[in-house]
């Protein structure tokens, strides 16, 4: 696996390592928000909201488009694409091996 793409699944992996972060994008599954929106749905501070959508970007899980005043964030499936395709990679790798003993 090239190093670039490691490098893209540790962000990954690390942007799903936090609850908030988890919940955000099951928010995000539901419709596109804007940061007010999303912060309404916690008990933390707005600056707190608006790293983890920070991270969020930064893992390419969460595209944001300004519309007016407003940053509406929506979801980005095609990096869940990829984390389910390496997954699915690594399990038949595992399935094979079972077979061969």
């Amino acid at each position: 696996m090239p190093n670039y793409i490691n490098l893209e699944m540790n962000i990954a992996f690390k942007a799903l390592d936090d609850s908030t972060r988890r919940k955000i994008l099951e928010l995000l599954r539901e419709k596109d928000m804007t940061a007010g929106e999303i912060a309404d749905a916690f008990e933390i501070s707005k600056p707190s909201i608006s790293h983890h959508l920070d991270l969020l970007r930064q893992a390419d899980m969460v595209v944001s488009i300004k519309q007016g005043q407003f940053i509406r964030y929506s979801l980005n499936t095609t990096v869940f694409d990829g984390i389910m395709k390496w997954m699915l990679d690594i399990s038949q790798k595992k399935e094979i091996k079972t077979r061969r003993k």
